[in-house]
């Protein structure tokens, strides 16, 4: 590939990198400037590392066309999870919310099973009626997360402060055996439970235009936009803490920045295959990062706070404990007959529209 073409692709990235610069040129002079100037640097820098991890799903997208479902589903899932870890790990260094990682990972199931997949159905539904996918995989997706979810953000509940370290330890053995049979399932011999045959159509989709791209390229340039995010986190957290600083917003906006800024490359992916009828590859982003998000991302925040010392708080409240319990009741119930409808996407878009309202409330 020419080297002014690539270029020329990868300009958010560019960008992303010169906002690198001019955050560590800048910082200390935004801090200063005061809260109204930090929240807007804030702003710039969440939208950059929108720009830039679209880049990285872009790529995760061709190496999924490449191999194909269900790994391709994985890859795009599992950089979207590395870029919200690698997030929450800054923020937490930078400011020590004992209740940001459980906040951030409720905040991307409602997301992800609500928002991207409630949307996508609407939309699809509206434009195709009805739309197939394989009905074993939203069961088996759906099973997992409650398990995931009740073992290691309910559960906690009732675990003592004194005993916290411990039964941190087990949720971490827990959430790695359960990723491992998943995966080995996933790709293995019920492989077929994440895939459903389409019919062929002849126009090429961006990721079949983009077959061309060398598979080393793409995991390079994946490897290092995650590596960018990182440092534009880093700023992004100084600025959002400093601008945020006794203005009474909700405690959980800025796990709802993250959960946002993860899921942002896969929404567009979903509604993409939604418009195209592909619904199967819509249940696998949604579900599938989902799934991902709690199984992935609470054993490498656990052993972190191990390794720390310094426990937080995992465990739900009673209002995110209830809109977990409705989301995946209606999500077994609309996902359990292998077609979707634009009344079954209302249904799980006015779920996600109640999380908005409920974080605006404080609760």
């Amino acid at each position: 590939m020419k080297i002014s073409l690539l270029l020329s692709q990868e300009k958010f990235l560019l960008f992303a990198i010169g906002a690198v610069v001019a955050g560590y040129l800048a910082e200390h002079a935004i801090l200063q400037a005061g809260q109204t100037v930090s929240l807007l640097a804030a702003a710039a820098f969440v939208i950059t590392i929108i720009l830039a991890s679209t880049r990285v799903a872009h790529h995760a997208e061709v190496l999924a066309h490449k191999v194909g479902d269900p790994y391709g589903t994985m890859i795009l899932t599992l950089s979207a999870v590395a870029v919200e870890v690698l997030i929450l790990a800054i923020m937490m260094n930078n400011a020590a919310s004992p209740t940001l990682v459980r906040d951030t990972i409720y905040s991307a199931v409602m997301l992800d099973i609500n928002g991207i997949l409630g949307l996508a159905a609407l939309l699809g539904g509206l434009r195709h009626g009805e739309q197939a996918y394989n009905d074993d995989s939203s069961r088996t997706y759906s099973v997992m997360i409650l398990t995931a979810m009740g073992i290691s953000m309910v559960v906690p509940e009732f675990i003592p402060e004194a005993r916290w370290h411990l039964y941190s330890a087990f949720t971490i053995g827990a959430m790695i055996a359960l990723y491992a049979l998943f995966l080995r399932m996933q790709v293995g011999t019920h492989s077929y439970f994440f895939s459903y045959s389409y019919p062929r159509t002849k126009t090429a989709t961006p990721q079949e235009e983009a077959e061309e791209e060398p598979a080393a390229l793409s995991i390079a340039i994946i490897l290092f936009g995650v590596l960018v995010i990182g440092f534009l986190a880093e700023f992004m957290s100084a600025f959002l803490d400093t601008g945020l600083e006794g203005t009474g917003a909700p405690p959980a906006l800025m796990a709802v920045v993250v959960a946002t800024i993860s899921a942002a490359p896969e929404i567009l992916t979903a509604l993409r295959a939604a418009l195209r009828n592909r619904m199967q590859s819509v249940v696998n982003i949604a579900m599938g990062a989902s799934l991902s998000t709690v199984i992935l991302t609470v054993p490498a925040m656990e052993s972190i706070a191990l390794y720390t010392g310094q426990p937080f708080n995992m465990a739900m409240t009673p209002v995110q404990t209830v809109m977990v319990g409705i989301t995946l009741i209606v999500a077994a119930i609309n996902l359990n007959d292998g077609q979707t409808n634009a009344i079954e996407g209302m249904t799980h878009f006015v779920l996600f529209a109640t999380f908005l309202m409920l974080t605006m409330l404080g609760l």
